[in-house]
C-alpha cells in the first residue's frame, strides 16, 4: 500500500490530502502537524477552517484512509511520498525584507524529513515556494542523506478558497515538476498515478522543476495583475462618469480576454496573491532585471491606492473625519464563502478609519471576533506565521466591537461599509438599517454588491466603486 504523508494541516494540506484520501481509498493519508490544537480540530466535529464540501469529505474518509496525527516522525518515517505544506512568509528583517520568503520551516522540514528517514522518499514541494527552492531542499536531504535516495518534485496547488473542493474534485490542471533524470522521471510518474484516479491524463502537466516552481508564482501575479488592472480602470470610471461594471462587462466579452477576476473593487486579499507578487518581484532583482521587477511591483501599488482610495472617499464625504462617528463595517474576510482574513482589504480600511478615531462595529458571517482583533492590531507578514508563534493575545482594540448580525452593526451608524461581497449582503432590508441611522446616511459600497440608484431612492449617499459619483460626492473632493 502506498503511504502519503503531508506535513502542515493548514488551507492547502488539509484539503488537499482529505480529497487525496476520498479518492484513492488504497493510499494511505496521514496529515502531520506540530500544533496540538490544529489537528485535535481535524479530529473534531469543528474544522479548523471552513470551506463548503470539505466536512463531508473529512468524515467521509477519517478514521479510514486518513489519520490527522502529531506524530510527525512516525508517519514521515513510514511515507513513501511525503507532501510538504508548511509556511513561507515573506521575510521582515535581514536581507530581502519584505520581499523575499522566509524558508526557514521549510528548512527544518528538510531536515527531519533527513533525519527520521530510512527508505527513499519522493518529497512534494506543495506550498508556493521561490523558484529554485527545490534545488536548496535536495542539497539539504543529499548532504544528509545516510544512503536514501530522495527525489524532489514541485506539485504547486492552483485552489481557489471557497471552492477549493470544487477544484479538487474538477481541477483546471496538476502541475508536476521534476528532475529530467531516469529517477526524476520515474518519481513523476508515482505522483502521477495518485492524481490519476481522478484527473483525465490531459490534465496532469509535468515539466521541469523551475518551470513549475514559476508556473504558481506567475498564475498569481496575472490574476492580481487583472484585479489590479481594473481596480485602476474604477478610478477613471468616476472621475469621468463611466461605469466600471459596463467597461468590465464590455471588454470580457472579448474571448481573448474574457469575463474573469475583472470585478472592481477594494483591492484584492487573500495569502497568496501579495506575498508571490514581492516573491516575484525579489527573484527579478536577484537575477538583475529590475525593469521586469518594477513591472510586477506596479500592481501592488495600484492595489494599496485603491484601498487608500476607499477610505479617503470615505472620510472626504463624511465632513472630512469620522473621529467619533461609529461605521458599520460588512464583511471582513478577503472574499466570501470562506473565514480566510489573510491580507484581507479590510484591515488596511479598519486601520485607515481607526486612524482618524472612528468607532468600528464588524460582521462578518464566518469571521471570530478573537480573529478580527488578531488582525487588526499584528504587523505586516505576522499573520503568516504558524498561530503559536504569532504575538500573544493581542490587547483588543478598544474601539471595535464585533456583532453578529448585520441590523446590529448598523445601528446609529454614521456610514455602512460593504468590505466582502456575502450574498447576505445583497438582501438586506436596507430601508430598515436607513431608518437606524443619523442622516445623512452613508453607505460605501467596496463590492459593488448593491443597487447605488435603488438605495439612492431610499435616502442614502451611495459610493460604489468605480460607479458614476452622487452629486454629493462631486462636491467632496478626495485626498488620494
Amino acid at each position: 500500500m502506498v503511504k502519503i504523508c503531508c506535513i502542515g494541516a493548514g488551507y492547502v494540506g488539509g484539503p488537499t490530502m482529505a480529497v487525496i484520501a476520498l479518492k484513492c481509498p488504497a493510499i494511505e493519508v496521514a496529515v502531520v502537524d506540530i500544533s496540538v490544537s490544529r489537528i485535535a480540530a481535524w479530529n473534531s466535529d469543528s474544522l479548523p477552517i471552513y470551506e463548503p464540501g470539505l466536512d463531508d469529505v473529512v468524515k467521509s474518509c477519517r478514521g479510514k484512509n486518513l489519520i490527522f496525527s502529531t506524530d510527525v516522525e512516525k508517519h514521515v518515517a513510514e511515507a513513501d511520498i511525503i507532501f510538504v505544506s508548511v509556511n513561507t512568509p515573506t521575510k521582515t528583517r535581514g536581507l530581502g525584507a519584505g520581499k523575499a520568503a522566509d524558508l526557514t520551516y521549510w528548512e527544518s522540514a528538510a531536515r527531519m524529513i533527513a533525519d527520521v528517514s530510512k527508505s527513499d522518499k519522493i518529497v512534494v514541494e506543495k506550498s508556493t515556494v521561490p523558484v529554485k527552492t527545490a534545488e536548496a531542499i535536495e542539497k539539504i536531504l543529499t548532504h544528509n542523506s545516510n544512503g536514501v535516495k530522495y527525489q524532489i518534485l514541485s506539485n504547486p496547488e492552483f485552489l481557489a478558497e471557497g471552492t477549493a473542493i470544487e477544484d479538487l474534485f474538477a481541477p483546471d490542471r496538476v502541475l508536476i515538476g521534476g528532475r529530467e533524470t531516469v529517477d526524476g522521471q520515474r518519481a513523476i510518474k508515482a505522483l502521477k498515478d495518485v492524481y490519476a484516479h481522478w484527473v483525465p491524463e490531459e490534465r496532469i502537466l509535468c515539466t521541469n522543476l523551475w518551470s513549475a516552481e514559476l508556473s504558481k508564482l506567475a498564475a498569481n501575479a496575472f490574476l492580481a495583475q487583472r484585479i489590479s488592472s481594473v481596480n485602476a480602470m474604477s478610478a477613471l470610471c468616476e472621475a469621468t462618469g463611466a461605469d466600471v461594471t459596463q467597461v468590465s462587462h464590455a471588454v470580457g466579452k472579448d474571448t481573448r480576454i474574457g469575463h474573469k477576476f475583472l470585478n472592481a473593487s477594494v483591492g484584492f486579499g487573500g495569502s497568496c496573491f501579495q506575498k508571490d507578487i514581492l516573491n516575484l518581484v525579489y527573484i527579478c532583482e536577484c537575477n538583475g532585471l529590475p525593469e521586469v521587477a518594477n513591472y510586477w511591483k506596479q500592481v501592488i501599488k495600484v492595489n494599496d491606492y485603491q484601498k487608500n482610495r476607499f477610505v479617503n472617499r470615505m472620510v472626504s464625504s463624511m465632513f472630512n473625519t469620522v473621529s467619533g462617528k461609529k461605521i458599520a463595517i460588512l464583511g471582513f474576510a478577503f472574499k466570501k464563502d470562506t473565514g480566510d482574513t489573510r491580507e484581507t482589504p479590510a484591515i488596511d480600511v479598519c486601520k485607515g478609519l481607526l486612524g482618524d478615531k472612528a468607532h468600528l462595529s464588524i460582521y462578518d458571517p464566518q469571521v471570530t471576533e478573537e480573529q478580527i482583533q488578531r488582525d487588526l492590531s499584528m504587523k505586516q507578514f505576522d499573520w503568516d506565521h504558524p498561530v503559536h508563534l504569532q504575538p500573544m493575545s493581542p490587547s483588543a482594540i478598544k474601539s471595535v466591537s464585533v456583532v453578529w448580525d448585520a441590523y446590529e452593526a448598523a445601528k446609529g451608524a454614521h456610514g455602512v461599509c460593504i468590505l466582502t461581497e456575502w450574498d447576505e449582503f445583497k438582501n438586506l432590508d436596507y430601508k430598515k438599517i436607513y431608518d437606524s441611522m443619523p442622516k445623512p446616511a452613508f453607505l460605501f459600497d467596496g463590492r459593488n454588491v448593491v443597487d447605488p440608484q435603488k438605495l439612492r431612492e431610499i435616502g442614502f449617499i451611495v459610493y460604489s466603486i468605480g460607479k458614476p459619483l452622487d452629486s454629493w460626492l462631486k462636491d467632496m473632493p478626495t485626498m488620494a
